[in-house]
């Protein structure tokens, strides 16, 4: 029971993660066509800025119950994905370091070079983490000792570059529709438009994924045996129609909610297909590790559990605090001469 739990648990920390950060990577990814000079610039920064440290905090968290949870799948993990996991954590120690350099100087040259790395350090994860998860679903070539048969390359097979389009299409999605709830004249235009030209790419991507998660997973064999599982995908599928809906009403922040709807619809159903599996194995169904043969103890888990009780929505309700007290819209005007923020 304690490892049912524990899984649940572990798929709620990534759909948090992903709905979260995933408008601030999105944000990142489209910095250069959404921004065209230092004041609109800034204005990306600073939409993102009270936030996007809070939002990593649920990919440390989803890496840390991993490790505390399931040590064996955590092992495995960071084994057999070493290359693309420090090129994940590479771009975003760039990422998060421009925020911090890119207001130190003035000079063009340095604020450029901060831009490319909030560029690379956004798009980069972005699609690494779809890529990882895509590969995931359909199994990795994992033998009965856990050792990758295979390479970075190995993952970059048609289903896993599929499953990375699609997160740099959702999160970019997300993050113009932020764009739109965020800032207020020209900007919140641009952001709504960009939203809006990327929707239909994004439909098509999202369907032909879909259709090959058919043919590439067994996903829906789970909703076939608990049918109410069902609701994931179809709120994936509302929430996409919504945002364009609402998009088209310029309600951007029911847009927005409905994106994230999205995301976490989309997140949701892929957890859930796995379950009770967390690495599957395409060589060997036995070299599979699940929730079950790689649990912590009873009492590791029961311990966790308890602080995750407390801890969790102490957390939420901090981040709620942050939201509501930087809601007000930031504009070109006010960040142009400004030398506060980023």
């Amino acid at each position: 029971m304690l490892e049912t739990i524990w899984f649940v648990l572990w798929g709620v920390l990534w759909t948090v993660y992903f709905v979260l950060d995933g408008f601030d990577l999105g944000l990142g990814t489209l910095l250069p066509f959404l921004a065209h000079n230092d004041a609109e610039r800034r204005v990306i920064f600073n939409v993102q800025g009270p936030f996007w440290d809070g939002n990593e905090v649920w990919l440390l968290t989803a890496g840390g119950a991993t490790f505390a949870a399931f040590p064996k799948t955590y092992a495995v993990m960071f084994s057999s994905l070493y290359t693309p996991l420090m090129l994940l954590l590479f771009a975003l120690i760039l990422r998060g370091i421009s925020f911090e350099m890119r207001s130190k100087e003035q000079a063009r040259w340095w604020r450029t070079t901060w831009d490319t790395c909030m560029v690379v350090g956004s798009f980069l994860p972005a699609l690494l983490l779809g890529v990882a998860f895509a590969n995931i679903f359909q199994g990795l070539p994992l033998d009965s000792e856990g050792v990758l048969h295979g390479n970075l390359f190995t993952l970059l097979n048609p289903y896993g570059l599929l499953g990375g389009v699609l997160f740099v299409l959702l999160f970019t999605v997300h993050g113009s529709l932020w764009l739109a709830v965020k800032s207020a004249g020209e900007m919140r235009e641009r952001g709504a438009r960009m939203a809006a030209r990327l929707w239909l790419p994004l439909l098509v991507v999202a369907g032909g994924f879909l259709v090959a998660t058919a043919f590439a997973t067994d996903l829906y064999a789970n909703v076939g045996r608990w049918p109410l599982l069902a609701i994931f995908p179809l709120l994936a599928v509302l929430g996409l129609v919504g945002s364009r809906v609402f998009l088209a009403r310029q309600a951007y922040g029911k847009a927005w909610g409905a994106s994230a709807a999205t995301i976490g619809g989309a997140t949701a159903f892929g957890v859930a297909g796995l379950y009770p599996r967390l690495l599957p194995s395409s060589l060997d169904a036995g070299a599979t590790l699940t929730a079950f043969n790689s649990a912590s103890s009873t009492l590791t888990l029961s311990i966790m559990l308890g602080v995750a009780v407390v801890f969790v929505p102490l957390v939420l309700a901090y981040q709620f605090w942050v939201y509501r007290t930087f809601s007000y819209p930031i504009t070109p005007a006010e960040v142009g001469t400004s030398q506060a923020g980023y």
